[in-house]
């Protein structure tokens, strides 16, 4: 259902591409489980739950500086494999000593080098895929999300057999408490513990946990995934003890296609021009003035527009994941404790479907339709909310519509934009720059709102951020028809084109 041009490009970086993805499995595997398992760490550490959901902000604030710098590890292949090997093998080393921090501040040391890890992944691995593939890299982008997807519904289920049913600490004051503790869990998110502080959570007594297990185990299942790294970087040669580089023979069909000229030459012509243009440096490294010299406008403004667009669709998500329960237990829906807890789940459960979905589409469908898809249905489903808000029913609809809307939304915008600036820009590093962002503002800009105007003001803060998202991809659209275009002898030279002619216009980006 693809072309062989792709299929070999795929066969032919495999291994690459395989462990990449299984980089994205550890990501998602750990930005997921601190929520559930926040409560049973405060009984680890003994603290509260405002000191308790610093340990959030820790984990968010590393993530953004670690996408910030993750381009510094890009210099070349084996300094990228060396950081992924090293972030991947961090992220197990932090699942099995979590259980021995029992004090808060050490937790939150503990989570930022989390954080540090998870932002380099996050970087670099679209990077690679983006400098793997290129033209060809929205598919890959969609299955590479798909796998953090895959990752972040999976530490929830490892951790929900070793949370506590009752409070942790065992004191005069549990009884109350621990009616209220699945309802308490739910209500958690990152430095907003809202209105929670009238609950008596005891701090002092004896702490009884078993989710020690559940990090235990996390630990060993994401353990392959630094193995997968080294034997990429140990089959490349790139292992310190050894030098020089290996490269695997080709098979007779991947050889013909290798050495078609025209492809041979833009290939090369390609990574000519990269180089010169010193794209997909790190964040600081894009700032510099050297890389400013002969651009036009439209370069920086179509970075800025790709990167507001994420900034509020990616903020979506983490309000909306954040909220949504706080929403639908409170007035005028007041839906039972237990049902609400279901949403974050569904939400989650959808922005993963839709990422499996997307794969496919992907091939068929161009990144620029995708991500229209996905602004207008964002900005559709927050209207129908606000007009149906007293429906329970339609909560769930549009939650589950909501997460297949947003799900395809990064990796279509990552190459979309990507294509847009011919790989020569610093697109990927500011683009995921922000997103992180908007995850971490808009979701502390939300939890004030609602606390200062009440829940209503969550649907209205949604509706506002999906308008600015179509916005921004409006202004996007139009700094695409002005950038400059590549020279005419390129395109009819390159692989792409030939494929298009060739293809009878079904495969088009």
């Amino acid at each position: 259902w693809w072309d062989e041009r792709v299929a070999a490009r795929f066969r032919r970086n495999l291994q690459p591409t395989l462990t990449y993805w299984s980089v994205f499995f550890s990501f998602g595997l750990c930005i997921a489980f601190l929520g559930p398992t926040l409560l049973d760490l405060r009984c680890q550490t003994q603290s509260s739950l405002s000191q308790i959901t610093w340990v959030f902000f820790s984990q968010q604030f590393c993530l953004l500086l670690g996408s910030c710098l993750g381009g510094v590890f890009k210099r070349t292949l084996a300094q990228s494999l060396l950081a992924l090997f090293a972030s991947s093998l961090a992220i197990s080393v932090v699942f099995a000593i979590i259980p021995l921090c029992h004090n808060v501040v050490v937790l939150a040391v503990v989570m930022a080098a989390a954080g540090l890890a998870m932002g380099c992944i996050d970087t670099i691995s679209n990077m690679q895929l983006v400098k793997i593939y290129q033209k060809d890299s929205a598919i890959f982008l969609q299955a590479l999300h798909f796998f953090v997807g895959f990752g972040a519904l999976l530490s929830p289920l490892i951790a929900d057999p070793f949370l506590s049913d009752t409070n942790c600490i065992l004191s005069n004051a549990t009884a109350n408490a621990s009616r209220n503790l699945p309802h308490i869990r739910k209500s958690l998110v990152p430095h907003h513990p809202g209105n929670l502080s009238h609950y008596a959570l005891p701090m002092k007594g004896m702490v009884v946990t078993r989710v020690s297990y559940a990090f235990w185990i996390m630990a060993l299942i994401n353990l392959p995934v630094p193995i997968a790294v080294f034997l990429l970087l140990y089959k490349e040669r790139m292992v310190p003890c050894f030098n020089g580089s290996s490269h695997p023979l080709l098979s007779a069909d991947e050889l013909a296609m290798e050495t078609r000229p025209t492809e041979k030459d833009d290939l090369s012509a390609a990574a000519h021009r990269a180089q010169a243009a010193g794209g997909h440096d790190d964040f600081f490294s894009c700032c510099q003035s050297k890389n400013f010299r002969g651009a036009s406008y439209t370069y920086f403004a179509v970075h800025i527009a790709g990167a507001l667009v994420l900034f509020m669709t990616d903020g979506i998500v983490g309000e909306y994941s954040g909220f949504v329960y706080s929403y639908a237990v409170e007035e005028p829906l007041s839906v039972v404790h237990k049902v609400a807890g279901y949403l974050p789940s569904l939400f989650w459960g959808f922005i993963t479907l839709g990422r499996l979905i997307s794969i496919p589409v992907s091939y068929r469908v161009k990144p620029a339709t995708m991500v229209f898809i996905n602004v207008v249905g964002v900005l559709v489903t927050f209207l129908l909310l606000l007009m149906f808000s007293s429906s329970v029913v339609f909560l769930f609809v549009g939650t589950a519509s909501l997460g297949l809307f947003l799900s395809s939304t990064f990796p279509s915008m990552l190459a979309y934009t990507e294509d847009i600036l011919q790989y020569q820009g610093c697109a990927t590093t500011v683009l995921v720059t922000g997103a992180g962002i908007g995850e971490m503002v808009l979701q502390l800009l939300v939890g004030s709102i609602i606390h200062e105007q009440g829940s209503y003001s969550f649907l209205v803060c949604g509706m506002i951020f999906g308008g600015l998202a179509f916005a921004f991809y409006a202004f996007l659209l139009f700094f695409h028809r002005m950038y400059p275009k590549p020279p005419s002898d390129a395109d009819d030279s390159s692989p792409d084109k030939a494929a298009v002619t060739a293809d009878t216009g079904q495969y088009q980006r």
